[in-house]
């Protein structure tokens, strides 16, 4: 179906790949860059590029073929992921356990936290698609995630609301000013005095023997520095919080392993898949014929907190320093108590 589109005042200047991906919300800009390179949308009858900026007086012909083969759409969670933070710009919200950042390759159906965004992004908006690729009412903002959680690590997630607002904060990504504050339990007890901090610089490279696995690698790996400090102590166990000052790949996670102090629950870099209350507590006694259920049986990591400085403050105001907390989860605080209670120092 042929398709004829105005453009309305509030989307003049827009760029024509940011205008459909606000009409089309079900279809991703990867796919409708496309569909402008080879034709299918003209602007006043000519050919345009994606980068355009729209004018208050053209119309947008949109042809998209009938057979065409559509990309997956991103599925929500079955329950809403928390909003930590909101402005006019951005977004911050609370990760949960086992949600992945982006659809999966291998399992598409699955729930995503880019289907999250979307599902808010079309409820803040007022809008209902029929289906892909029949327009609708040009949505309020488009989310962009600025950056990823491990798919079982939870806490906060920033998401840009504007083009303008992920140009400012992926720049302020790059340089480094942009504050992340994990906490972290891990195995052992991490030799460092109460308010002292260590610096772990060590380089991150891919490890050839796993796939998807990183390892610290001294000749040809890329710069990594996590700053770490003692929150928590137990003995035999404790809370660090761990700041990254650059950004690799699993870098927490490799860094604590390799100075002997993975985290407890790591399937990739630790030796557990699950913490239970027999791992910890001396005296511990199943009942005949029962089943221990563990205390956590995902990664023992949490997005604590994240600072930064506002991105778009108002004219002729100095930008705010902006600071959002993830509450400790429910499933990592049952084992800080528990460890409090049986492995106290």
């Amino acid at each position: 179906m042929v398709y004829h589109l105005p453009i309305p005042p509030e989307r003049v200047g827009m760029e024509l790949d940011e205008f459909l991906c606000l009409s089309f919300p079900l279809l991703n800009k990867g796919f409708l860059r496309r569909q402008v390179r080879e034709g299918r949308v003209l602007v006043d009858g000519a050919r345009a590029m994606p980068s355009q900026r729209l004018r208050d007086d053209q119309v947008l012909v949109i042809d998209f073929e009938e057979d065409e083969d559509l990309p997956a759409v991103p599925v929500a969670p079955p329950t809403s992921v928390p909003v930590l933070y909101e402005d006019a710009h951005l977004l911050a919200l609370d990760k949960p356990a086992g949600l992945a950042a982006e659809p999966e390759r291998w399992a598409k159906a699955n729930a995503s936290l880019a289907g999250a965004l979307l599902e808010l992004a079309l409820e803040r908006s007022d809008s209902a698609p029929e289906d892909a690729t029949t327009p609708v009412k040009p949505l309020t903002f488009r989310p962009r995630l600025l950056h990823r959680l491990d798919k079982d690590t939870t806490g906060v997630v920033l998401v840009a609301k504007d083009v303008e607002a992920e140009r400012v904060l992926r720049e302020a990504f790059d340089k480094g000013t942009i504050q992340k504050t994990y906490v972290a339990l891990v195995e052992g007890e991490y030799p460092l005095d109460d308010g002292a901090s260590d610096v772990i610089d060590l380089p991150i490279g891919p490890d050839e023997r796993k796939s998807g696995r990183m390892r610290v690698d001294r000749e040809d790996g890329k710069e990594a520095r996590t700053r770490i400090s003692v929150a928590m102590r137990f003995h035999g166990f404790t809370l660090v919080r761990a700041e990254p000052l650059t950004g690799r790949t699993h870098q927490i996670r490799v860094h604590l392993r390799e100075v002997g102090f993975p985290l407890v629950v790591d399937p990739f870099y630790g030796r557990r898949k699950s913490f239970a209350l027999s791992d910890f507590k001396r005296d511990y006694r199943k009942k005949p014929g029962a089943i221990e259920s563990p205390l956590i049986d995902r990664l023992t990591l949490h997005a604590w907190r994240i600072e930064f400085q506002e991105p778009l403050p108002n004219d002729g105001a100095l930008p705010r320093t902006i600071q959002v907390e993830s509450p400790i989860p429910k499933d990592l605080a049952r084992v800080l108590k528990q460890l409090g209670k049986f492995r106290p120092r």
